[in-house]
């Protein structure tokens, strides 16, 4: 069986990005009833204009509806947004830091945590559609040539917050990998138009990661000051 095949209530976690958009194509295509998806897309306020785009444009292309997510710090601790209301300043990220009292950084990466997994987690247990009674499937786009990525997911001890979903990688089940993607969007009508540089992309759908290289940002200072203001 395909392992884009739903049964029951599937979750696809749009990043954002080539690849999870991809991934989505093919859940599309190999459903005929599509009333158990859902899809998310969760918004930092730090993306890239083009991944708002994007994430836009597939859903009108693909007549999907994609839940536009941002984190909060209130009582629900997430906020749904959509195209044209997503922040774009950074708004949800600065709450979280501003929570936190110190930023992220590559052994606390409470950026990904807190402002998409927690905040997709949080928005299906509101919509009553995961529990630790009946978890759901959550598929993530993680290809089969990110093998540590894979084997960190699937060895994964349970937490509070997989005890609700459960990991689905039908990319690396289905042994895609970044070719497979790059030759998909070459032959579509639209792509994700981030900045490139000799034919590589520039930047990720956050602007200045701190897992980015020093020079990669530098050259995205260079090109955007206001990115590094605030």
């Amino acid at each position: 069986m395909s392992p884009y095949k739903m049964s029951g209530t599937t979750v696809v976690s749009f990043s954002g990005g080539r690849t999870s958009a991809y991934m989505l194509r093919q859940v599309l295509d190999n459903n005929d009833d599509l009333a158990d998806l859902i899809v998310t897309f969760a918004n930092t306020g730090k993306e890239h204009p083009a991944t708002l785009d994007f994430v836009q444009e597939c859903s009108e292309r693909w007549s999907v509806p994609i839940v536009w997510l941002e984190y909060r710090d209130d009582e629900r601790g997430f906020a749904i947004v959509d195209y044209q209301s997503a922040s774009r300043d950074g708004q949800p990220f600065e709450e979280l830091i501003r929570k936190r009292s110190y930023l992220p950084n590559p052994v606390t990466r409470f950026c990904t945590i807190d402002l998409k997994i927690r905040v997709i987690h949080k928005y299906l247990r509101m919509v009553g559609c995961s529990t630790e009674e009946t978890p759901v499937d959550m598929m993530t786009g993680i290809r089969a040539d990110e093998p540590r990525r894979v084997a960190k997911i699937r060895h994964r001890k349970t937490t509070s917050e997989s005890k609700h979903a459960t990991m689905v990688m039908p990319l690396a089940d289905a042994g895609v990998g970044v070719r497979d993607v790059t030759d998909f969007w070459k032959a579509q009508p639209f792509d994700l138009m981030l900045p490139t540089i000799n034919g590589r992309t520039l930047e990720g759908n956050c602007d200045l990661c701190f897992l980015k290289g020093a020079k990669q940002v530098y050259s995205i200072i260079a090109s955007d000051r206001q990115k590094a203001e605030g």
